[in-house]
This record gives structure tokens, C-alpha cells and sequence, in this order.
């Protein structure tokens, strides 16, 4: 499974993401700058968190518009697996990959933690590796990912199976409606996810529950 990690001005969780695939069996990992519009070589495109072109307009706004990212949209179409991690997942909703918004905080305040979120699919390439149910320790770091979606979205959401990953009811940090904090795309090769699986990929790390999401990925591939 080869990977590709873009990397946009202000970008700034690339490093954590390289190094948590360059350590994986059965995975390699190249940066891509996001100028770049040559994907074809790559089965996979990571997009990694941070504060791309400063935040400015909204989060994700300004690098949605990037050559790469029109290079995703066609790999996405093709089927290929795109995973937006934090800032990432911000970009995918700008790019209009994934459905709904990323709103500041229902606190306005930048939440840095490490929290339960619980599995709310597991029949996906990326997260087969885990159980329905399974609650994971994962790192957050935002001041916008409070998840919202209009009802009729919501339903659709729910009755399709795209809710990947949700805080508990009685441990939302940010506000997000449903506590939905991970999302995919109706053909399910596209994630979205705000929590951070490249910060728990190792035990030293205080969690290694976000390692089952790259495992996933490479089961995937091999299939």
C-alpha cells in the first residue's frame, strides 16, 4: 500500500502522519507538496491535520482550492482511499467530499485532549480491524470541529451507515451534533475524522487505539 501525505502551507501533523505509516508492514510513504497533481502511483492519499494557509477564510477554505486537491477529487472518484485527518477532514468538507459543516467549538475555546470515541461503523476500509461499539483513546486538537449537518442529512447519514466515529452522548468536547467526529462518503472510500489515529499508533504514545484505522487500510489493499 503506498501512501501519499499532502502537505499544504501551515500544514503541521505531516511528520506524525509519515512517520506512523513508514513504521506500518506491508505500507510505504511519500510527501506530496500540494502543488503536485500527479497521484496515479499512490493507492492511498492521506490529508493531515494542522492550520493550512493560516486558517484564514475558514479552516480548510483557502487549501480546498489547491491544484492537488482537484487530483483528489478524481482519485476519489476512481475509488481510491482518502483519509482526512483533523484539518483534513476540514479540507474534504470545503473540497465538498464530505457532506455538512465543521463549526468553532460549542465552547469557542481550542480543545487539546486525549478522549473516548466510540465506533460507529465498522464494516469500512477503515475500520474493519475494530468492533461495532469499541470505545478508542484518541488525541484531539481543534477549535473548529464541531460537526454540523442539516436534519434531512443527518437521517441520511444514519440510515446510510457513514457515521464512522461519534463521541459518547455524555462526553461530546465539542458540540457536534450526534457527537459525530468521523464521517464517510457514501461509497466509503472517502473518511473524514477529526480525532488523530497518527498520535496513537504506539503504546509509549499513551494509546496506540488509532493503529487499527492504518490496518484497516493496508487489509483493504491487500483484498
Amino acid at each position: 500500500m503506498h501512501c501519499a501525505v499532502l502537505v499544504f502551507p501551515g500544514s503541521n501533523c505531516d511528520v506524525d502522519l509519515y512517520k506512523a505509516v513508514l513504521h506500518l508492514k506491508g505500507a510505504t510513504v511519500e510527501y506530496v507538496w500540494h502543488k503536485g497533481t500527479d497521484l496515479d502511483r499512490f493507492d492511498v492519499i492521506l490529508i493531515p491535520g494542522g492550520f493550512t494557509y493560516g486558517d484564514y477564510l475558514r479552516p480548510g477554505a483557502l487549501a480546498a482550492v489547491s491544484p492537488v486537491i482537484a487530483t483528489v477529487k478524481k482519485a476519489a472518484e476512481s475509488g481510491k482511499l482518502i483519509l482526512g485527518i483533523c484539518n483534513g477532514f476540514q479540507i474534504l468538507i470545503e473540497a465538498g467530499l464530505l457532506p455538512g459543516a465543521l463549526l468553532p467549538n460549542q465552547n469557542l475555546q481550542f480543545i487539546c485532549d486525549v478522549v473516548p470515541v466510540k465506533v460507529a461503523q465498522s464494516d469500512s476500509p477503515f475500520t474493519s480491524s475494530y468492533q461495532l461499539g469499541d470505545i478508542l483513546r484518541l488525541p484531539i486538537a481543534h477549535s473548529s470541529g464541531n460537526y454540523y449537518c442539516d436534519e434531512v442529512t443527518q437521517k441520511k447519514l444514519e440510515v446510510n451507515g457513514q457515521i464512522a466515529f461519534c463521541f459518547p452522548t455524555e462526553n461530546n468536547p465539542n458540540g457536534s451534533i450526534a457527537g459525530i467526529t468521523g464521517l464517510l462518503n457514501e461509497q466509503r472510500n472517502v473518511l473524514g475524522m477529526m480525532p488523530h489515529p497518527e498520535r496513537a499508533v504506539k503504546q509509549w504514545l499513551g494509546t496506540s487505539d488509532g493503529l487499527g484505522l492504518f490496518k484497516s487500510m493496508i487489509k483493504h489493499h491487500i483484498a
